[in-house]
């Protein structure tokens, strides 16, 4: 369907909901302005997925897992500078493998790309992967895309030598996988600064009307800021949901153009990335996968300024889990752009958590959210 009919499809349907009585609609129009979280407000909302962490309080980093509890159709978006990343080109939609096992996010930098080892192995020893054909001896090959983001600065014991802690941290995150997990300084946001604050690992969710949800999980780890200047307003603060981040409102939000406020002034190449990873149970193609991500980036912005900048690695995936279909008769195109701009404005949110619930560490410059 080529985007002339896309447009007449959808002017034609506006034009009978205006004609079809009280309870017809134009699908562009808002159902009931959204409003409501998933029972835990975190990623794990969405049907078929676990999250696992684990961190190192003396190195001062950490590993966090999200688990498809069977494979999940994925796309990755990369936006930021200076990205560290592994299986990233696995997910074009091109390519032959069309879904992922798990996903990845951690700290450590290039030494952190370890930790889909320890995930790959682990899943591998399950019979979990992707194999051309069943043969004696022949293992399957887990597909475990991941991304790292910079930590190996904060005064963390970082004299590993040759065994970096991410592998073994990455086991312990993948068999302590559940439905529920800590937000703030913990996982692969352990080890994280948003700007001049505490960063940190976050995550909400998000019911859309028709029962579908939308979910995200991310480590903040910005150059740019999550407050507004002068203030301790969330740049999310538009976007939510009852007081999941402290409830101030958007009245705060106010910056002149070059104006950065608690951004990091002296930011330098490689050493932040905010890194995430957004679901749903909606059944989606690769492709369609692709376009939320892309979407779904727009939360980043929302939500940190300056945000893909060239120190940052900015990165976000996407999961389909495949748990539930479209309605008959629903025009694809369209639910793509509404689970995108949900997507981005969940995103949003999970990175004003991540910094709420984020306790800095002993002596450190900046503090954390609440030391405000």
């Amino acid at each position: 369907m080529n985007r002339r009919t896309v447009l007449g499809s959808i002017g034609l349907l506006g034009s009978l909901a205006a004609g079809g009585g009280a309870s017809a609609r134009s699908p562009l129009q808002p159902v009931d302005g959204g409003g409501r979280t998933g029972p835990r407000n975190l990623i794990t909302d969405v049907p078929g997925l676990r999250v696992g962490q684990a961190q190192s309080p003396t190195v001062r980093t950490g590993v966090t897992v999200i688990l498809a509890d069977t494979p999940a159709t994925a796309a990755v978006d990369v936006r930021g500078g200076g990205p560290a990343s592994r299986e990233t080109d696995a997910l074009k939609p091109e390519n032959l493998v069309q879904q992922l096992d798990a996903v990845v996010l951690s700290g450590g930098s290039v030494y952190g790309l370890a930790a889909a080892d320890g995930v790959t192995a682990w899943l591998g020893a399950q019979g979990r992967g992707f194999g051309m054909g069943a043969a004696p001896g022949v293992p399957l090959s887990p597909i475990v895309p991941s991304a790292c983001l910079y930590d190996l600065a904060n005064g963390g014991d970082k004299a590993w030598g040759t065994e970096p802690p991410y592998r073994a941290l990455a086991v312990a995150a993948a068999e302590a996988a559940g439905s529920e997990f800590a937000l703030g300084t913990t996982g692969a946001g352990y080890g994280a600064t948003a700007g001049a604050l505490k960063g940190g690992t976050g995550s909400a969710s998000t019911l859309m009307t028709g029962g579908a949800t939308v979910g995200a999980i991310v480590a903040v780890n910005s150059v740019g800021s999550v407050v507004a200047p002068g203030g301790k307003t969330f740049w999310a603060a538009p976007y939510e949901i009852g007081d999941e981040f402290g409830g101030l409102g958007a009245s705060g939000l106010a910056a002149a153009a070059e104006d950065w406020g608690l951004a990091k002034v002296a930011a330098r190449p490689r050493e932040n990335t905010t890194i995430a990873c957004v679901a749903t149970d909606v059944t989606l193609t690769r492709v369609e996968c692709q376009r939320i991500a892309i979407m779904a980036q727009d939360g980043m912005g929302r939500a940190i300024r300056p945000s893909h900048s060239p120190f940052d690695g900015d990165i976000v995936f996407v999961l389909s889990t495949g748990q539930r279909g479209l309605p008959e008769g629903t025009m694809r195109q369209l639910e793509v752009a509404r689970i995108g701009a949900v997507a981005a404005d969940t995103l949003a949110r999970a990175i004003a958590r991540g910094v709420y619930h984020a306790t800095a560490w002993s002596g450190q410059a900046g503090g954390a959210w609440r030391d405000l």
